[in-house]
């Protein structure tokens, strides 16, 4: 398991399991889980395993099968991203197929970036944007023909705005935006390490 702790609440935009959608959280999970893992409750199972780390409040839980021990940081002016990366299972998100009602087993590219100033609700809805078109660019550097996995989830976490006034956050996350351009290098830096180390193992 890789579990952060912000040591305040953050800002987490998020399409975890657990957690996931908008509002203030103060922890990270991202687990590792067998390949072909199927358990039906595995929001509680992470809720279970985030316990065990310490975790307390509301918080985030991701889930992979890939080695989360294999995680890439990478870090652009003040903007931190980290990635973990499982890519056997991959392909194009608009494919022919019917896609599938249930939940899909686990290989997955789980993306969690950090940003040290506050963003509006629009500008993490952004931000997600921006770091999933900076995987799959990294995808295309890394010599992968594909635009992600099947189960792969994204989580982004800012400084909440000062009290009192929330008109202080960022207004704009896309790639050519201050905060969005930063937060595209790190996603594309820490997303192509950690897709060509998987690549390199066969995995």
């Amino acid at each position: 398991m890789l579990f952060w702790r912000p040591g305040a609440e953050r800002r987490m935009i998020s399409s975890a399991l657990l957690g996931g959608g908008l509002g203030e959280r103060g922890w990270v999970l991202n687990t590792q889980v067998p390949p072909g893992y199927a358990r039906l409750d595995a929001e509680r199972h992470l809720a279970e395993l985030a316990g065990r780390a310490g975790a307390e409040g509301p918080g985030v839980g991701l889930m992979t099968a890939a080695r989360v021990l294999d995680r890439c940081l990478a870090v652009d002016e003040g903007v931190e991203a980290l990635v973990t990366a499982g890519i056997g299972v991959h392909g194009w998100a608009a494919a022919p197929d019917a896609g599938s009602g249930g939940p899909l087993p686990a290989g997955t590219i789980n993306i969690l970036v950090s940003v040290p100033v506050a963003l509006s609700d629009a500008a993490l809805v952004n931000a997600v944007a921006t770091a999933t078109e900076a995987k799959v660019q990294a995808l295309r550097d890394a010599g992968v023909d594909a635009s992600g996995t099947p189960t792969d989830a994204v989580c982004v976490a800012a400084a909440p705005p000062p009290p009192g006034r929330p008109a202080s956050a960022e207004p704009f996350a896309g790639p050519r935006s201050l905060w969005g351009a930063r937060l595209a290098r790190a996603v594309h830096r820490a997303t192509y390490l950690a897709c060509t180390r998987t690549a390199a193992a066969g995995r």
